[in-house]
């Protein structure tokens, strides 16, 4: 096969760069910090606490070969400042499954995400409570799935949780709490 020299098989280098702006000192003083646009920006994510307990194993084994396990799931979400526009929210989860009164496993993990928050006041709670947490949840949930997993049982998939939902039921439960003072 010869080699072929053809311009159209090149691809042109300025695919690769920006284009530079008509004026460039211009458009220096115009430029604002991207952070300052940017309404909401994770900035690091972790598990902060991870706890797994299989104080029957292997004892209960036999007994999930003939029956399914009672499985508690309960869901927090926590939002703490940690700085100027920089949060910290926290999902907490805990897991309880049981067989026949005996504990199969407990399993309790806080995974927390710590975001730049740029929005009007009144909109922080909603970013905090709903937004953040739709953004962290897969990470938990896979957490929890490899954790249950790797402790010998059947992965335990968390199922998508409405943050909406659960603001709103938090924020009737803190009106009630108003109005009974």
């Amino acid at each position: 096969m010869a080699d072929n020299d053809n311009d159209d098989d090149t691809i042109p280098t300025d695919r690769f760069f920006s284009p530079e702006p008509e004026d460039a000192d211009s458009n220096i003083s115009e430029q604002k910090d991207v952070s300052e646009d940017i309404s909401l920006m994770i900035n690091g994510q972790y598990t902060k606490d991870l706890s797994f307990e299989a104080p029957n194993a292997p004892d209960v084994f036999p007994l999930l070969q003939n029956e399914i396990p009672s499985i508690e799931v309960n869901i927090d979400v926590e939002a703490n400042p940690k700085g100027d526009k920089i949060y910290e929210v926290a999902l907490k989860v805990r897991a309880e499954a049981q067989i026949q009164e005996q504990l199969v496993y407990l399993c309790e993990v806080i995974y927390a995400g710590l975001f730049t928050v740029n929005v009007a006041k009144e909109q922080i709670g909603p970013v905090l409570l709903i937004e953040c947490p739709l953004i962290i949840f897969p990470f938990l949930r896979r957490i929890v799935a490899d954790l249950t997993g790797d402790g010998g049982f059947a992965p335990l998939m968390l199922a998508p949780i409405d943050f909406a939902s659960l603001y709103q039921q938090r924020m009737l439960a803190s009106q009630d709490n108003k109005q009974e003072v």
